[in-house]
């Protein structure tokens, strides 16, 4: 039985518009990480923005300028590697993991998609 070539591409052409409607949610969609026991908090949205960045008092009365910048580094790290799960989760709804063994970076896509 051959696939009907009119129907694969209305198919291909539903999951382009689903994944385009998803990739604009990305941005609402946030993840969270903490460094230092929570001393240092960063929210991000899927869309690898950085929304904020909190540091508890205590991090300021150590002195320690270099240990902050770490915490904050390892923060945001986690936050983007938090937020590029979630956003290939996302994509994979509608792919049904068709595309799960690509991992493509944060806004990469299929020409045309």
């Amino acid at each position: 039985m051959k696939p009907n070539m009119a129907n694969i591409m209305k198919q291909a052409q539903k999951m382009q518009e689903e994944m385009q409607k998803t990739q604009k949610n990305l941005e609402n969609i946030t993840v969270e990480a903490t460094s230092g026991g929570g001393m240092v908090k960063v929210e991000a949205n899927c869309n690898m923005q950085i929304l904020s960045i909190k540091i508890e008092p205590e991090v300021f009365n150590d002195n320690d300028q270099e240990m902050l910048e770490d915490l904050v580094v390892a923060a945001v790290n986690q936050a983007l590697t938090n937020a590029q799960q979630k956003s290939n989760e996302e994509m994979q709804k509608i792919t049904g993991g068709m595309m799960g063994g690509l991992n493509l970076p944060g806004g990469m896509k299929f020409p045309g998609m």
